[in-house]
């Protein structure tokens, strides 16, 4: 069929479309914010590929799917609703980034889009980079495979700089690439400086805000991310996750009351459009910062919400992690050891997860007096750490040797060997402070520096305490625990 009598087909069958999909099940109009990438595909469905990819920089990756498997229907010689379906699997900030049931179909997207072959070189590039993260998924792992799409990107960038999208969607390659031990956070300013200046042209655009808020997520650039966090979820209402991000600066800085103002309307928002990960994200935000201005019975609340969801899918890490955490910083955070200990670890979630409950169970029982049977726990703690590490998964291992070794130091204390506590708990905390967190929790249920800070309380040093309280609440500003412990030091050391 020629193109010209093409076109005018795809005019007739999407004369309605544009009704449809501005409510996108909101009773007000859809509101995504914009997005200006041009392709070669029918300039009839150029607008509803702009809304996959404003859907797929606000992480709504269901939505996206759909949306670009809509454009191929549409067009089946659109390449690019083919790159666009590819990229609705990778979940770079995510946890897993892509889950290995997608890998097969993400390839075979990958195929059709280079068969049908792109209209330009610049798309050209963007399906070959998507392709490199699904290439050898069998044999090369995958952060080899992230750095190919990255090398790939920054080719793309730096070959097209007047392109939005290119520079945005390397950005975001960035931060997802950046190590969690690196306190530098080099690739985290890399991509705000690729996306500070864009803010400016592009003051719609659903991902510069997003990415920066990402980018400045961590105790040193936090502050830069207030502008980014005010605007996104102005931008992007429609999404759920817009509503949700800006808390992640507003934990950072303290702001407990804006926290849970945007939580509210991310967790009403995805619990409309059927979005069970992202409105528990937004409940685990919101029970922390509840508990942070000792709205107890709030996060209370949120918790009997919880129980009330009809039955969760243990082995998705998003769900599990906040399904897991949030009761179990409602026992630890209110200092009921009891219930801590009464914790019962998920079944069929990952070992990173049941590690958080293992955690709770050990500090509860040995901060009750009960040490001996807080070994247990320990040694759990320590199965789970090998698990992890004969997995290759370095970061939470680390992380489940530094609850490991928490529980340990309380279970000293208990036993008398306040010195062996001190150093398992400075360790720890040592160990804590060295990596950041990763974008699925606010912060650790109670930082490990917090918590040296009242093991020498325990001790009768209240000076030394008072000097981690003051690190802890540099590192978490306004954290409750941490400014009642520094009151309590400063009140018994005598220091203003």
């Amino acid at each position: 069929m020629p193109r010209l009598w093409r076109i005018l087909l795809l005019v007739l069958l999407t004369a309605a479309f544009p009704a449809a999909q501005e409510t996108h099940e909101h009773s007000a109009p859809e509101k995504l914010g914009r997005v200006s990438f041009q392709t070669s595909c029918a300039p009839a469905v150029q607008q509803q590929f702009e809304r996959g990819v404003a859907l797929l920089h606000s992480f709504a990756y269901a939505a996206a799917e759909n949306a670009f498997q809509k454009v191929g229907e549409l067009d089946p010689q659109c390449a690019m609703a083919h790159w666009g379906i590819a990229m609705t699997f990778y979940h770079q900030l995510w946890e897993p980034q892509i889950a290995p049931a997608k890998i097969s179909i993400a390839q075979d997207e990958i195929q059709k889009a280079q068969k049908l072959g792109a209209g330009s070189d610049r798309e050209r590039q963007f399906i070959n980079a998507a392709g490199l993260v699904y290439q050898d998924a069998a044999t090369v792992p995958y952060p080899a495979r992230a750095l190919r799409y990255e090398d790939a990107m920054s080719t793309l960038a730096a070959k097209y700089p007047q392109d939005v999208e290119t520079q945005v969607f390397y950005a975001l390659a960035l931060i997802s690439n950046a190590s969690p031990s690196d306190k530098t956070h080099a690739k985290q300013k890399q991509a705000a400086a690729l996306l500070e200046p864009l803010d400016h042209t592009y003051p719609e655009h659903p991902g510069i805000p997003h990415y920066l808020i990402h980018a400045y997520d961590n105790a040193e650039l936090a502050p830069q991310g207030l502008a980014a966090a005010r605007a996104y979820s102005q931008i992007a209402p429609s999404a759920p996750h817009a509503l949700h991000m800006p808390s992640h600066i507003f934990t950072r800085l303290g702001l407990w009351d804006d926290s849970i103002a945007c939580n509210l309307a991310a967790q009403a928002a995805a619990r409309q459009q059927g979005d069970t990960g992202e409105e528990l994200h937004a409940m685990d935000y919101l029970v922390y910062a509840y508990l942070q201005t000792g709205r107890d019975g709030e996060a209370k609340r949120v918790i009997q919400q919880l129980r009330s969801l009809p039955e969760l899918n243990e082995q998705s890490f998003k769900i599990s992690y906040a399904a897991t955490a949030m009761p179990v910083r409602y026992a630890v955070e209110r200092r009921q050891w009891p219930d801590a200990a009464a914790v019962v670890p998920p079944t069929a979630a990952p070992p990173q997860v049941v590690a958080i409950a293992v955690w709770a169970r050990g500090v509860g029982l040995a901060r009750s007096g009960h040490a001996t049977e807080a070994h247990a726990e320990i040694e759990k703690l320590q199965q789970l750490e090998t698990q992890l590490r004969s997995s290759g998964n370095a970061y939470w291992a680390t992380q489940v040797e530094i609850l490991r070794r928490e529980v340990m130091a309380w279970s000293a204390q208990a036993s008398q060997r306040p010195e062996e506590a001190v150093a398992l708990m400075r360790a720890a905390a040592d160990g804590e402070d060295a990596v950041e967190k990763l974008p699925v929790t606010p912060g650790p249920i109670v930082p490990a520096r917090e918590q040296l800070g009242y093991l020498l309380l325990e001790q009768n040093q209240p000076a030394s305490a008072l000097t981690e309280f003051q690190v802890a609440l540099i590192n978490a500003p306004g954290r409750r625990g941490a400014v009642q412990g520094a009151n309590r030091a400063q009140e018994l050391s005598g220091k203003k």
